[in-house]
């Protein structure tokens, strides 16, 4: 069953956010992810988000998800994200009701 890497945030240092980036991408590439929106200002219509940055890839399983997050290449780059930007990441499967 497909899973979803969510990702929302504030970007507060560019510089360190672009930086992860270029590291963050081959390692998608390489888990087979596959990036399904990335867009720096989406809208918010309820609630109150962390900020408008969001991320969606998308794998083939919740197990492929985790492998990549936790993959020694993601590891070492992820830490950038944490520190560039305010915010949250959460895996959801495409359909998990029960």
């Amino acid at each position: 069953m497909a899973a979803y890497f969510i990702a929302q945030y504030e970007v507060k240092d560019l510089d360190l956010y672009r930086e992860y980036q270029g590291g963050a991408g081959p390692t998608i590439q390489a888990h087979g992810a596959e990036l399904v929106s990335l867009d720096i200002a989406a809208e918010t219509i309820e609630g109150t988000p962390p900020g408008p940055q969001t991320v969606i890839l998308k794998f083939e399983s919740v197990e492929a998800a985790k492998a990549w997050y936790e993959s020694e290449a993601y590891q070492a780059v992820v830490g950038k994200r944490l520190e560039a930007t305010d915010g949250f990441a959460v895996i959801a499967q495409s359909m998990n009701v029960g």
